[in-house]
């Protein structure tokens, strides 16, 4: 895992050309080896599997993609095998086999998979998570009481590390929960999701996964207003206002919102209205113009003018064309 500062395809840190056949013959821990086996049996499908349970998608592909935006949800991705970049702001994040990707609210990001052959598929496991379930770890453990108040300042909410044995064994158990009786599955599966919020917390990046700033969605923290935002996407809304529902002051409020998000305010909404916006363009709920106002624009033109800068085509050329890419690999992701 590395940090870039420009764009690259099938490149390492310093430019260098990655061969796919040679990264499978890095030296890698065993026990990855051995995930990696295992969903790879289980994707059968290019894209997004899913399996029964229900928080776990596996993902395959077998050629590098384009630069696409999205939004990273809150989850923790682990790479088996390929590499990926994810572009945060300003800065290129690239992780590959045995790193993973994480985030504990909504960030709109772009992102590409940049190592994969039909040979050595790109391969990761995905195990969605919320705000409230890592509190409820947190509590429940006691875990919340380690963290004191500490942390004075905020960090990023999506982030890039490397998995460690103990993540990789939670990660085995439950894959190997799919050959257990559909009765057993939710509730053990439940448990080792518990148990792997608890290693990340308890892990080298532990302050990253509990940002008070973040979690506090009924007191003073930015996740109050990250929430407004989400739960009233398309309602205007003016920043002081937003600083006031968080108590704080304007330019405290702009400060720890960007250095979660990577962006201000305004510009999260936007990025947030027009994905909700392609979502529906993609599933046939609305045209392009009742999609605009449903997500709060009132002119079609800065709608289409905006949606065009984001995902590089106009609305109704875009949704085709994801379509048609959904029929070929069966699901998009980041």
């Amino acid at each position: 895992m590395h940090r870039q500062q420009s764009e690259g395809n099938q490149c390492d840190a310093t430019g260098k050309a990655i061969n796919m056949r040679e990264r499978g013959k890095e030296d890698i821990p065993p026990e990855l080896v051995s995930l990696r086996l295992m969903a790879g049996k289980l994707a059968k499908a290019e894209g997004e599997n899913k399996v029964h349970i229900p928080f776990l998608s596996i993902y395959k592909h077998s050629l590098p993609s384009a630069l696409a935006s999205g939004v990273i949800t809150p989850s923790y991705c682990l790479i088996l095998q390929g590499a990926k970049t994810v572009h945060l702001g300003k800065e290129i994040l690239s992780y590959q086999a045995g790193d993973f990707l994480a985030s504990v609210i909504d960030v709109p990001a772009t992102g590409q998979i940049t190592g994969a052959v039909p040979e050595a598929p790109y391969l990761g496991l995905k195990v969605d998570f919320t705000i409230e379930e890592i509190t409820a770890v947190m509590l429940e453990s006691g875990f919340n009481k380690h963290f004191g108040n500490r942390q004075a300042q905020p960090g990023p909410a999506a982030f890039v590390g490397k998995s460690n044995a103990d993540i990789i064994e939670i990660m085995t158990r439950l894959l190997k929960l799919l050959d257990k009786p559909d009765s057993l599955v939710a509730y053990l599966a439940n448990l080792l999701k518990k148990e792997l919020i608890f290693t990340l917390l308890a892990g080298e990046h532990g302050h990253l996964f509990f940002q008070r700033t973040l979690m506090d969605q009924e007191g003073t923290g930015i996740g109050k207003a990250i929430g407004w935002i989400k739960d009233n996407l398309s309602t205007a809304f003016a920043i002081e206002d937003l600083a006031d529902m968080c108590s704080m002051s304007v330019s405290s409020f702009h400060h720890k919102f960007k250095a979660a998000t990577t962006m201000g305010p305004l510009q999260y909404q936007k990025h947030l209205r027009l994905q909700e916006a392609r979502r529906l363009l993609l599933n046939g709920v609305m045209n392009a113009g009742a999609a605009a106002l449903h997500v709060g624009y009132e002119s079609p033109s800065q709608f289409n003018r905006e949606y065009r800068r984001l995902f590089g085509r106009p609305p109704a050329q875009d949704a085709k064309v994801m379509r048609s890419q959904l029929d070929a690999a069966g699901s998009l992701s980041i």
